[in-house]
């Protein structure tokens, strides 16, 4: 579908601003068109999650039990503003350094970006093409590296694999076939991040349904791969994990805003 019938859409009639990288210019915001994506909740040892984030100046939030929250997040990005690409993310619910955490930060995470104090913090973001991984490290300063990923949703039985750029061999994958689940949205994403020396806050609007799931026999497995994520996957305790909570759709829909310099 060309761009041209998207632009219809009262979604993505947004005013846009071209911003130049290594790879060729951006229209900010990106605009995702037609996509899926599974998002699996992992609940982890607050100390390994903070160890992660805290050089970025930020600070892992607490959980019921006194866990943090990792996610892991297979998209396939089959049309966007950039072109079409595969994406996996790694990331922890984070606050900057000095900011108070709600009270009841599980709630706080169905807020509206002007109200979300709580955010994601990247630790790993893989994708398939330069373009992508360009934009994502020099707008944002994401920790963005290039390699295959394979993503395949049918039904509730999911598989993907994020491949290590230097083996050419598996080094995360989830895969397994998700348990009950009831129709829900999708939740808009405050990320954080560090570029230039300045803290980013960037709001992600989304858009479409999706089923929000037990994780019946899905499972995140590591590989033995001496990749920096590989290391960090298991830092967190995600090799044979079982997630917490599945979010899986076909209907994902967004716009990456640029980020907000934080004082």
């Amino acid at each position: 579908m060309s761009n041209t019938v998207w632009q219809k859409d009262m979604f993505f009639q947004y005013p846009r601003t071209p911003l130049i990288t290594s790879e060729g210019n951006v229209d900010m915001p990106i605009l995702y068109y037609d996509n899926s994506v599974l998002m699996a909740m992992f609940r982890v040892d607050y100390k390994r999650a903070q160890a992660l984030v805290a050089e970025q100046g930020m600070q892992a939030v607490r959980f019921i039990g006194g866990k943090a929250l990792a996610v892991v997040s297979f998209y396939q990005y089959r049309e966007t503003s950039i072109s079409d690409y595969n994406e996996v993310g790694v990331a922890i619910a984070v606050v900057p350094n000095g900011t108070a955490v709600p009270t009841f930060p599980t709630f706080s995470l169905l807020n509206s970006l002007d109200k979300a104090p709580i955010g994601f913090c990247v630790v790993d973001l893989p994708v398939t093409t330069p373009a992508a991984c360009a934009a994502g490290k020099e707008i944002w300063g994401y920790p963005k590296f290039v390699t295959p990923i394979h993503f395949s949703l049918q039904g509730k039985h999911f598989d993907g694999t994020v491949i290590a750029p230097d083996t050419g061999k598996g080094l995360l994958h989830l895969s397994g076939q998700m348990g009950f689940g009831v129709r829900g949205p999708l939740l808009d994403l405050v990320l954080y991040s560090r570029h230039n020396g300045q803290m980013l806050r960037t709001l992600v609007n989304t858009r479409g349904g999706c089923r929000a799931c037990l994780p019946g026999s899905l499972r995140a497995r590591v590989s033995d791969s001496d990749h920096p994520m590989a290391h960090r996957l298991k830092a967190l305790g995600l090799h044979n994990a079982k997630p917490a909570l599945v979010f899986g759709s076909h209907a994902l829909q967004l716009r990456l805003n640029a980020g907000a310099v934080l004082p």
